[in-house]
């Protein structure tokens, strides 16, 4: 795989057309315009430093184990072992997420078409649905996954240009300028604006993750430590540069904000695109969305049952001889394609009864995944001298750039353990620090009875060696 490559699985992930679609009503109700386009800019900055800091450490170890593997040289297993917990917890919680709002959409599209109503029930079951298929895709083999990638590229570029371009050129009325970048709207039930600005920074920070694929993608590269580094710096970068440009097109073509805010398909985004532009433009558009938002998933589940296999190959997780299986032909980790869909849909279940379940979700996912990118930086900046950085270095900017970084996580995962809504009730509870919690019980329950005598990562020579790098070729993405 050549640096191209190694930097479209990590735009795929990102995919600004998931994250930022699917959390869009979150935003309009959470800050509104303001702190959607503001906090884009903010949040994207901020993710920027925490990759470039990443991409330092994986240009000294690009290997398929990644953050975990990073953790467990700087700072010994036990430090891989929580940091590979907290990865596997925001895979899992990105699949759901991403998935899920794959369903939310294609609801809205069910709901413009046939006038079908988008209840929780039929929602959670067009996820099962998704996730099904996504698993079926899977299944295929590494060479299916790594051409949808590839498409997957493309279509995110090309699909902003037209969702933009037609909200440019098709409406006769656009919001002012003044709207876009000042306007702030509360309706969270908080009283504070401080508050509600910064737990609207969830929609940028949900949407900017998934770029340590370049990372765990790195034995398969060419070049590996200088362009699976520059994969992740560039995935975040490009991603800012389209996110930006989608969220100010979409929120130039509202139309009205209450009826936006309130549309009977259950998507925001599909109401903007139904009156700024006719129901058939509408859904072809939808479709659009929909089609990045599953490209973006395909490669999350690819993402999500590797770190699964290779977690399992190094004896961290309950049953590892289970999920480390490997399909005679198509060297598919299978039953670590089943389990990185079945964690997903047990954690949509609340959907059926919680109105703020999606947003717990993708909570979960920020504060899964984004733990797991600084503490291989905190253990970088820990070890002084005794780092060597690989060809692609921060230089002199190195503990700056690396203790902003990790300051910034620090405040990110408190934010998003926050309630959301007031008063906060049974339906409006948000459930992420319980799936944080439970995950931090669980892995230290079981370092304590098994991990600290079954858990071992490779020797980093023994990642190089011939037999291991075609091993590696064929079972890990």
């Amino acid at each position: 795989m050549g640096p191209f490559g190694n930097f479209a699985l990590s735009f795929s992930i990102i995919s600004v057309l998931s994250g930022c679609m699917t959390l869009f009503g979150f935003g309009l109700t959470t800050g509104g315009p303001a702190v959607m386009l503001w906090g884009w800019v903010f949040v994207g900055l901020m993710v920027l430093v925490v990759g470039a800091a990443l991409a330092e450490v994986t240009s000294a170890y690009p290997v398929s184990g990644a953050l975990y593997f990073m953790a467990s040289k700087l700072g010994g297993p036990r430090w891989g072992y929580v940091t590979g917990w907290f990865n596997l917890l925001g895979l899992l919680g990105g699949m759901a997420g991403g998935c899920y709002g794959t369903a939310l959409f294609t609801g809205a599209l069910l709901n413009l078409q046939w006038g079908v109503t988008p209840t929780p029930g039929r929602t959670l079951g067009i996820f099962a649905v998704i996730l099904l298929l996504l698993a079926t895709l899977n299944l295929f083999g590494v060479r299916v996954v790594s051409v949808l990638n590839s498409i997957s590229v493309w279509w995110h570029l090309a699909g902003v240009a037209v969702i933009v371009g037609a909200l440019v050129l098709v409406p006769t009325h656009h919001q002012s300028p003044s709207f876009v970048f000042t306007e702030f709207v509360n309706g969270t039930g908080w009283n504070s604006p401080l508050y509600v600005g910064l737990l609207g920074l969830l929609l940028a920070q949900y949407t900017f993750s998934g770029y340590d694929a370049s990372a765990h993608l790195s034995e398969e590269t060419t070049q590996a430590q200088v362009s699976a580094a520059r994969g992740i710096v560039r995935s975040i970068f490009w991603s800012w540069i389209v996110g930006f440009i989608l969220l100010a097109g979409m929120l130039f073509a509202i139309q009205d904000y209450a009826g936006t805010v309130g549309s009977a398909t259950g998507v925001p985004p599909a109401q903007i695109f139904l009156d700024a532009l006719g129901p058939t433009a509408a859904k072809l558009l939808l479709l659009v969305v929909i089609t990045a938002q599953l490209f973006c998933a395909n490669a999350g589940l690819a993402s999500a049952s590797r770190m699964i296999f290779a977690f399992s190959r190094d004896g961290a997780l309950p049953f590892s001889r289970t999920w480390r299986r490997l399909s005679v032909r198509t060297k598919t980790p299978v039953p670590a394609v089943w389990l990185a869909v079945a964690v997903p849909f047990v954690l949509a279940l609340p959907s059926l009864y919680s109105t703020t379940a999606y947003s717990a979700i993708t909570s979960i996912n920020v504060i899964g995944i984004t733990p797991a990118y600084a503490i291989p930086v905190y253990l970088k900046l820990r070890a002084g001298n005794r780092f060597e950085p690989g060809p692609w270095s921060l230089g002199r900017w190195s503990r700056p750039v690396g203790w902003t970084a990790v300051v910034w996580v620090g405040c990110v995962t408190v934010l998003f353990c926050l309630p959301q809504v007031s008063p906060v009730t049974v339906d409006s509870f948000n459930y992420a620090p319980l799936a944080l919690l439970a995950v931090l019980v669980l892995a230290a329950v079981l370092w304590a009875v098994r991990g600290h005598r079954h858990y071992g990562i490779p020797a980093h020579g023994a990642y190089g060696t011939a037999t291991e790098r075609a091993q590696m070729a064929q079972d890990v993405v």
